[in-house]
């Protein structure tokens, strides 16, 4: 084997973290995908005598990457209707898939990433990197030019807004099930006073269509929400049908409408309540995922 091989396998070994820190730094698989390859090309360009800890070097490489990304998007965006949902990353209803494992870890679930959206790229750099993947806030500062303990306070801040409106969700996924399912049955049976039992008082509801990110919230409205789309679809001559899935690790449905698939619904449960609902509902984002593990 020689020099390239040899460092194309160290690198392989932890593609899978790679992807997970830039995830959670982008919220777009693509864009995580081409981060991965960035931290890649830098890794050959560089002499690995002088690397001692690979596994940190790369970290915080695909970190620095990342945050060149989201500053560039930052910049180019000016229209707010450009805000949309991160990418789902879907598996089958029993369980997640072996390649999603490490992108999955630690609950990321599509509630926590939104809240990561709303972040400032240092911010969302000193906490991704700190909290979920243990760097020490000596090499983060001079990713983000400040001193450690300025990138403690970015980290810190982001921390609290992540706890505040991304609180820990119930992770056991038979009751995350029979949660949903009960909003499913109400919904097709046209029973608001049942919606609304089984929806958290300060339930959000975000819908990303192609004309932007639509927001509703409260029980009331989320459930007269819910309602009107129901009626909607079910005067439609089509088969439509709400397949179970796991949408980044969570109890969710993959909506289809005669077999094709036209949305994705994660659910966010707390105390046996829908405390959030996420809909990727923009038929070209629906279009790109692979949904293949499911046998649509």
């Amino acid at each position: 084997m020689d020099e390239n091989e040899f460092l194309a396998d160290r690198f392989e070994a932890h593609r899978g973290r790679l992807k997970a820190v830039a995830y959670r730094m982008l919220g777009s698989l693509s864009e995580a995908d081409d981060a991965v390859q960035e931290a890649w090309l830098r890794l050959s360009r560089t002499d690995t005598t002088q690397v001692e800890n690979l596994a940190g070097w790369l970290t915080t490489v695909t970190g620095r990457v990342c945050l060149d990304m989201l500053r560039s998007r930052a910049s180019r965006r000016e229209d707010p209707l450009e805000e949309h949902l991160p990418d789902p990353v879907i598996s089958p209803a029993d369980g997640i898939e072996p390649e999603h494992e490490a992108l999955l870890a630690d609950s990321v679930g599509l509630a926590l990433l939104v809240v990561l959206e709303s972040l400032a790229p240092a911010e969302r750099l000193a906490f991704v990197l700190h909290d979920m993947f243990a760097v020490p806030f000596d090499e983060i500062a001079p990713m983000v030019g400040r001193t450690p303990a300025a990138a403690r306070q970015l980290a810190s801040r982001a921390r609290r807004r992540v706890q505040r409106t991304a609180p820990t969700p119930d992770l056991d996924l038979t009751r995350q099930r029979q949660v949903v399912d009960a909003f499913l049955a109400a919904s097709r049976g046209g029973d608001f006073d049942a919606l609304v039992a089984v929806l958290d008082p300060d339930v959000v509801l975000r819908v990303d269509t192609p004309g932007g990110l639509r927001i509703v919230r409260g029980a009331t409205d989320v459930a007269s929400q819910s309602l009107l789309f129901s009626r909607s679809t079910s005067t439609a001559q089509s088969t439509l049908a709400a397949l179970p899935a796991l949408v980044n690790g969570t109890a969710g449905v993959i909506g289809t409408i005669n077999g094709q698939p036209i949305s994705v619904m994660s659910f966010t449960i707390l105390d046996a309540r829908i405390a959030g609902i996420d809909i990727l509902a923009d038929p070209t984002r629906v279009a790109s995922l692979d949904l293949t593990a499911l046998e649509i």
